[in-house]
């Protein structure tokens, strides 16, 4: 009789250890995962965190189990920013009983809440938390180039068919200058013909946003090409009340680009930096800072002013074609730049703050240096 009871009881307890064997190697797993996670009981009590949301809330995971949502926003050590986040949290996925959420946290990372409750889960209430700014990016990227292969359609149908009656007129009103020489009415041939080559420079934007010609490539030194652009922005940069700051990296680095292109990139970013300068009202020291700096395989420039910045909603739109806040601006400078940077295989982000400035930030990937001594080793 007792052999059959110590049989039994050892095999309950090989049954306990394999479970809880079991439990610790999915909880192994949860605690790892990328993704935060919380669960709460039925009674709104926080019951299990893992190690990745609790790196999220830069708080110890100890001081939080036990804890409901009132104790968790009354911790001392719970930073503002993030106690207003999670009552919209609370009151977006709780409240309104949404199983969706996405915010954006204090360093511009996108995050997608997920909250799971169902009767399987006995009441219980498991929160997600994702690190979706990748997908965003790209998500981003993708749309940039649908509205710009939009762009491309429409340019393309309506360029030639403005393009012919523009240049008609613009014969005419040649042919009758004179007659306005004569009537002592030159200014106004001056100003028609005037406009008529702005709405064509504004048909060749078109064109070049909707499908800027192939990169022709060829080596080039990143230092040099920064100081030649330098060198064409100072004077304008100084007359606009805006000292031109160059700082380029001890080692040089080298780029395989189209030379045009590129500076056609560098100088649009610089003139919008020395116009946000020139719009700020109080007096202050304008300056465009420029530097290169080695990332990886790429090479970093970086159009950094003092002017006036831009708010996100600002920002969000910067590369839309068409869109601008010059009262004479096509909206299409930067979005050529974008396409002519992505047909580089590089990238260019922008950031910016309402009062501040703004950075932008260009990537191109380097040439390497055997590449380099190996085109100047040839006959």
């Amino acid at each position: 009789m007792l052999s059959e009871f110590q049989e039994t009881l050892l095999q309950s307890v090989k049954a306990f250890q394999s479970t809880q064997l079991v439990k610790n190697k999915y909880e192994n797993v949860l605690q790892n995962l990328d993704s935060g996670i919380m669960l709460f009981d039925s009674e709104g009590v926080l019951t299990f965190i893992n190690v990745q949301m609790a790196k999220l809330l830069e708080m110890p995971r100890q001081s939080l189990i036990g804890c409901n949502l009132l104790q968790m926003l009354r911790h001392p050590h719970l930073s503002r920013f993030k106690k207003r986040k999670i009552l919209r949290i609370y009151r977006e996925t709780i409240f309104h009983r949404k199983k969706y959420h996405e915010l954006i946290d204090e360093y511009g990372r996108h995050w997608l809440i997920t909250i799971t409750y169902s009767d399987e889960m006995d009441g219980d209430y498991l929160l997600s938390v994702k690190d979706v700014s990748d997908y965003k990016q790209i998500e981003q990227t993708a749309y940039q180039n649908d509205k710009l292969a939009m762009l491309g359609k429409i340019s393309a149908a309506i360029a030639h068919e403005i393009r012919n009656p523009l240049t008609a007129i613009r014969g005419f009103i040649q042919l009758l200058r004179p007659h306005l020489i004569q009537l002592g009415r030159d200014e106004y041939a001056r100003i028609i013909l005037a406009e008529i080559d702005r709405a064509n420079d504004i048909i060749h934007e078109f064109l070049n946003s909707s499908k800027p010609s192939a990169p022709q490539k060829s080596v080039i030194g990143v230092s040099s090409l920064l100081k030649e652009v330098v060198l064409l922005t100072e004077s304008e940069a100084l007359m606009k009340g805006c000292e031109i700051h160059l700082e380029v990296s001890d080692a040089e680095m080298y780029v395989s680009i189209d030379m045009k292109q590129i500076k056609q990139v560098l100088l649009n970013i610089i003139k919008n930096a020395m116009d946000a300068i020139e719009e700020v009202d109080v007096e202050h020291a304008g300056a465009i800072h420029i530097n290169s700096k080695l990332s990886g395989n790429y090479v970093h420039i970086s159009i950094q002013d003092n002017g006036k910045g831009m708010d996100k909603g600002l920002l969000s739109r910067l590369f839309d074609p068409f869109f601008t806040t010059k009262e004479k601006g096509t909206g299409l400078g930067l979005s050529v730049s974008y396409r002519i940077i992505r047909n580089h295989k590089g990238n260019i982000l922008v950031d910016s703050m309402k009062g501040v400035g703004t950075v932008f930030v260009i990537a191109l990937p380097i040439v390497s240096h055997q590449f380099v001594q190996s085109l100047g080793d040839r006959p």
